[in-house]
């Protein structure tokens, strides 16, 4: 396969409701929390790993357009040949495959402004700890030892969004790089609809994706050719 190009496509990812991507902790210490969420090693940031952009996406899409997924819940298998899911994300029978996922996610990390409030309104931990219980729905009274501490990203917070397509001849000669970012536009609006990360069906993880100018990230892609 010939390489013919790289099509950049960056904007922002705004958290509309509390965002969380859990991180390990080994041992809890007095006045921390029990849920982490990832931090950047370095600088202690919260950030959202690629991996959770690209495995979300993903599966969204896989459940519309892989018969594979559909049949057995499982990631796609169809072949890049034939799918344009497979072939933008990868597939998991690798049997055979010879040409390389076209899409390469990065890590979206926090937009400069988002930092500072963060730093002056949250310092130290730099996100929002939750609290939450359960209840006993025959007793209606608090379950024994159900009290938690969940940290999240706090709406409101911005990150960049950064992705890499790269083409390759076959993909512009049969057009079918306007069919990855036709698919991927459509994946975003999904994903708005959705959830990023972990515990979306109590009202976490819903974001919103736009160009740096404000305007719609999925309209723009639309109009990549």
């Amino acid at each position: 396969m010939k390489h013919k190009r790289y099509v950049s496509i960056g904007g922002i990812i705004t958290c509309e409701t509390g965002l969380r991507i859990g991180g390990r902790k080994d041992a809890t210490g007095i006045g921390e929390t029990d849920l982490p969420i990832l931090r950047h090693p370095i600088s202690g940031a919260p950030y959202i790993p690629g991996s959770s952009l690209k495995g979300k996406l993903r599966s969204l899409l896989e459940m519309k357009y892989c018969p594979s997924t559909q049949s057995s819940g499982k990631p796609c298998t169809e072949s890049p040949a034939d799918n344009d899911v497979a072939a933008m994300f990868g597939t998991a029978d690798m049997k055979g495959v010879t040409q390389p996922t076209r899409f390469i996610f990065r890590d979206a990390f926090l937009t400069s402004e988002a930092e500072k409030q963060l730093r002056e309104n949250l310092p130290g931990l730099l996100a929002e700890v939750k609290t939450e219980i359960a209840m006993s729905r025959t007793q209606g009274k608090t379950e024994h030892g159900s009290l938690r501490e969940s940290e999240r990203i706090p709406a409101g917070a911005t990150l960049h969004f950064n992705l890499s397509v790269r083409l390759f001849e076959e993909d512009e000669i049969k057009a079918r790089h306007k069919g990855y970012f036709q698919k991927l536009a459509e994946g975003i609006d999904m994903l708005e609809n959705d959830y990023l990360g972990g515990s979306g069906t109590r009202g976490y993880g819903k974001v919103k994706f736009t160009t740096n100018d404000g305007k719609p990230l999925s309209e723009y892609i639309r109009n990549l050719s």
